[in-house]
């Protein structure tokens, strides 16, 4: 019984995420829910959620970079990204720490410089 339970308990967790308003907020706080090819960071980041190419390649999914000018495409690097930097928020719903890290990278969530913006995505999810 006690197995049982902790499998279940485990089952769940692992597909356990963000609200969707999440990233509904990092639209929003990224390009005020702009879509399309937008450059960011002096060129250094595209599409609606801001991707750099590095974080493209270390979210592992596959794919031309280019395609993080599409939405869907880039909440898709954002979820694999976050999932791998910050498995214990994304199961929890953490949107303050994931937002962090979605900013400020893998060390995100400890910065100084990634406390406003968790907090201004953490408003906006709710």
């Amino acid at each position: 019984m006690k197995t049982t339970l902790l499998l279940l308990a485990l089952a769940v967790t692992a597909h356990a995420a963000p609200p969707p308003s999440f990233f509904r907020a990092l639209h929003i706080v990224e390009t005020s829910g702009r879509t399309g090819p937008i450059l960011g960071d002096g060129g250094r980041a595209l599409g609606p959620l801001q991707i750099h190419r590095g974080y493209h390649a270390d979210a592992r999914i596959g794919g031309d970079y280019s395609r993080c000018a599409d939405l869907d495409y880039s909440r898709r690097v954002v979820s694999a990204y976050l999932q791998r930097y910050a498995p214990q928020a994304w199961a929890a719903g953490d949107v303050t720490t994931l937002a962090r890290i979605h900013n400020g990278g893998p060390r995100g969530a400890s910065k100084q410089a990634t406390i406003n913006y968790g907090d201004k995505v953490a408003r906006l999810t709710k």
